[in-house]
């Protein structure tokens, strides 16, 4: 038998559970929460703010798109997936390849181009990585979730969020602001700046002022993390609304099916 949503297949899954035998990442194909402890879950920071009100421009391109929507949605989700595994091997040392070993491309000519760009960020910046793809909660209010990097840059501490989105929604904004708040309270971790590393912005070069930014990307500053995190708050209240009680849909299948002629 095989739980649903059980991927026996992404070894990089796996290693989500190892970080607290107290507290263990479950991901359902319907719903996604971490187990606190026997009985104790805790929503994500993402399905969270799946409850957050879409601004009007994502209005227009739902009926501009009309049926394709799902389609276009789910490309972006994959492009969004290789770019963030892609760097989470970057930046703990390996070396990424376009081509596979019988000259085929692994990555589409978008995909590896956002990878460029975080390069070049990488490059300019110069961070010291202190975290990387890294699981944090908060006991104070109950939520969970996995951050995208926490660099030193300027002997300051960033919280960074990668978008791979043709836009960027505020949501962004409120998910920066949970993450900061709950790695001062479970790490002890003051984060001085948060911000988003942008990979399809519309910049045409580096600054020429204080902004970090290169061509086809930048790093948007989300500083205002007290107010983000209120209208965080208040989001996770239209969340309990609809969710009173946070726990998985367990439901088992099994591997193999025939009939009975």
């Amino acid at each position: 038998m095989i739980n649903k949503g059980t991927n026996i297949l992404a070894e990089h899954a796996k290693k989500r559970l190892s970080f607290d035998p107290q507290l263990k990442q479950i991901n359902f194909l319907d719903r996604r929460v971490y187990k606190r402890s026997e009985g104790v879950y805790y929503p994500s920071v993402t399905t969270i703010l799946g409850y957050m009100p879409k601004n009007r421009f994502f209005e227009t391109w739902l009926k501009d798109v009309g049926h394709n929507a799902d389609l276009i949605m789910k490309k972006a989700g994959e492009e969004g997936t290789q770019t963030h595994n892609a760097i989470e091997e970057l930046v703990m040392g390996k070396e990424i390849e376009w081509m596979d070993e019988y000259g085929n491309a692994k990555y589409s000519e978008v995909v590896w181009g956002m990878i460029l760009k975080f390069k070049d960020f990488w490059d300019q910046t110069k961070p010291k990585l202190i975290f990387s793809e890294e699981f944090t909660f908060s006991d104070e209010f109950k939520y969970a979730g996995t951050a995208d990097l926490v660099l030193e840059i300027n002997g300051e501490n960033w919280l960074i969020d990668t978008k791979t989105s043709n836009s960027l929604h505020k949501s962004y904004d409120l998910q920066l602001a949970a993450y900061a708040k709950a790695f001062r309270e479970t790490k002890g971790i003051n984060i001085d700046r948060t911000g988003i590393l942008w990979l399809k912005s519309s910049k045409r070069g580096p600054s020429r002022g204080e902004g970090i930014q290169g061509k086809g990307w930048e790093l948007k500053v989300v500083d205002n993390v007290d107010s983000n995190f209120e209208l965080f708050k208040t989001v996770y209240k239209m969340y309990e609304m609809e969710n009173p009680i946070t726990e998985p849909i367990y439901n088992s299948y099994p591997t193999s099916v025939s009939l009975s002629l």
